[in-house]
């Protein structure tokens, strides 16, 4: 038992016997950090939207009820793995809009047929922004690869995210390696040069996610199909790992043949190895509203319920860089706290036990 003291937007002081002005009991309940989600679009709509084919208008304000909802679970920071350009920031920021603290990554990028490259057969290109807010996102070579990432900082984007493979929702691709070792190191390189920006790599096969390693990328995203060589590649790079295992454990029965055994395997070896983890959920593959399925993932396939709560909070806030300012219960760190029914860490059904919510030292409304 201990108390905790906020003044302003930061935690002043974690102990026993402290005073405030104000008291919040928490007797009977659990008090953890902000959550923290690394991979999530808060632009797409609910699951089933065809949100690419919506007006621009609707996608922005699409992110207005999935903001709140992930706010409400305790989610207080995410990091947005495209969809979402500077201007929801700025919204959050103003209080226009409630929501977490949104680091941007604009758009996906990726070389011609990458599936960020929106062209298909039947219909020839899909521009389906058309604004230099979210700039277009393909590229060839190493120099076009630099320029790229000129375009999204331009643009406002904290992170830069790349696609090495093709798409397991869309059934494409998902062991290919869609851009050279030149191509993605100069990406690596140049999102370094600007500001000290870093990578995220959407890679679902084993060889895709070595690259990534190997490259000097921060994280892979998804690896549903990682190997031995994969991840000992990534922990000897101190490369992170997202592995979004609601895609294909929340409804196994609907993931891809042998998509959800081969998810759990990528985390054993994963473990086993080493490399670091960090939460992300893929909403809204998934419901923004089971965000927190996404740590009872975690904990069954091999993080056990502790494991699941650092990867969400303290390893995911390492990840994104903001681990001195948020992530565990600390003096000077941000005032963004859940409180929990029950004082046990068992992480099966989070979303029933949320009570309470800070974030920025402000109680949500729920």
């Amino acid at each position: 038992m201990a108390d905790v003291v906020l003044v302003g937007d930061r935690i002043v002081g974690v102990g026993i016997g402290l005073d405030g002005d104000e008291g919040v009991d928490c007797a009977g309940a659990l008090l953890v950090p902000g959550f923290v989600d690394c991979h999530t679009h808060v632009c797409f709509g609910p699951p089933g939207m065809d949100a690419l084919r919506l007006p621009r208008s609707a996608r922005v304000l699409s992110a207005v009820p999935a903001l709140r909802t992930l706010l409400r679970l305790g989610v207080t920071t995410v990091r947005d793995a495209w969809g979402a350009d500077a201007g929801v920031r700025l919204a959050i920021e103003n209080g226009w809009i409630e929501g977490p603290e949104l680091l941007l990554s604009l758009r996906q990028v990726g070389t011609t047929g990458a599936i960020g490259d929106v062209w298909a057969p039947r219909t020839g290109p899909l521009e389906f922004y058309g604004d230099p807010s979210l700039p277009d996102p393909i590229f060839d070579g190493a120099d076009a690869g630099r320029a790229v990432v000129r375009r999204m900082v331009r643009a406002g984007a904290d992170w830069i995210k790349v696609t090495a493979t093709g798409s397991m929702a869309l059934g494409i691709g998902v062991h290919d390696v869609q851009l050279t070792f030149d191509e993605l190191a100069a990406v690596v390189d140049e999102a370094r040069r600007r500001g000290g920006r870093r990578v995220m790599v959407h890679a679902h096969g084993a060889r895709a996610a070595e690259l990534a390693a190997r490259t000097g990328a921060a994280s892979v995203e998804h690896g549903t199909y990682l190997d031995e060589a994969a991840v000992a590649a990534m922990a000897e790079c101190g490369t992170w790992y997202v592995p979004t295992l609601s895609v294909t454990q929340s409804d196994p029965e609907h993931a891809p043949d042998g998509a959800a055994a081969a998810h759990r395997e990528s985390m054993r070896l994963a473990i086993d190895a080493g490399v670091r983890i960090a939460m992300g959920t893929d909403g809204p593959v998934r419901p923004h509203s089971e965000v927190l399925w996404e740590l009872r993932h975690l904990a069954a396939a091999g993080l056990g319920a502790a494991g699941a709560f650092r990867a969400a909070t303290i390893d995911a806030a390492r990840l994104l860089g903001l681990a001195d300012d948020r992530g565990e219960l600390a003096a000077g760190k941000r005032a963004d706290l859940v409180v929990l029914d029950g004082t046990g860490l068992d992480c099966s059904a989070l979303e029933d036990r949320v009570r309470r919510v800070f974030h920025n030292g402000v109680e949500v409304e729920r």
